[in-house]
């Protein structure tokens, strides 16, 4: 039975306020960019966020990149909207965009 990794990514995204696909966990980031991507979401006093681990899930890996048309990782989603990667992120949160998006 294969998987439809495109449904199980749409699901996530829109079940969920703030998902983080990263390489790593929120409590053990595997890459800089990722473990910036958290430190924000934390500074922005976001506390409750899905972090999914790219690099547990090859499939997926694949699949979110081909999902977002976005081909780095980490990738945020914030009430099923993809955001960005971690470059963004920083540009969002400097301006306090960022801040503001979390805040609704």
């Amino acid at each position: 039975m294969s998987r439809d990794v495109e449904k199980e990514i749409k699901a996530t995204v829109e079940n969920n306020n703030v998902v983080l696909y990263m390489k790593g966990t929120a409590q053990q980031p595997m890459c800089g960019f990722s473990g910036q991507a958290v430190a924000m979401l934390k500074a922005c006093g976001v506390t409750e966020f899905v972090d999914f681990n790219v690099l547990e899930d090859d499939l997926t890996r694949q699949g979110i990149k081909d999902y977002s048309d976005w081909k780095t990782i980490p990738q945020l989603y914030v009430k099923g909207e993809f955001v960005g990667g971690s470059d963004i992120m920083r540009e969002m949160y400097d301006s306090k965009e960022l801040q503001e998006l979390l805040k609704k």
